[in-house]
């Protein structure tokens, strides 16, 4: 798990090294996922120890949220004088998330020929 864990957090800061020195508009942790994926995509899939901290990180992915719900209440006047506009960011950004994600099943199912004939 240490060794998971360090994988992890070495990405991590990798991805926010390389975002702040070439000055990317992609955040630092996005740029470790990336990371991630490839070494995953080279050594087949993760090992098991890597599988159990993830699974240890999803089962308590709750508690990641406690920071962001802090910081709204804390906020509260300004969430609440913004309302239309986060309001209409987040229904807009699942709409597009939606259209995105179609046109991408239908692509992949075209690329991997799954789709069936009519």
């Amino acid at each position: 798990m240490i060794r998971a864990l360090t994988l992890l957090f070495a990405l991590q800061l990798a991805g926010e090294a390389l975002a702040n020195t070439l000055a990317l508009p992609v955040p630092g942790p996005v740029l470790g996922m990336a990371g991630l994926l490839a070494i995953f995509a080279l050594r087949g899939g993760p090992t098991e120890a890597q599988e159990a901290t993830a699974r240890g990180f999803l089962e308590n992915l709750g508690l990641l949220f406690v920071p962001a719900g802090v910081g709204v209440t804390l906020h509260l006047g300004a969430v609440a004088d913004e309302w239309p506009a986060i309001l209409a960011a987040v229904v807009l950004g699942t709409l597009v998330a939606m259209v995105a994600t179609a046109f991408a099943f239908r692509w992949l199912a075209r690329l991997t020929h799954s789709e069936e004939e009519q």
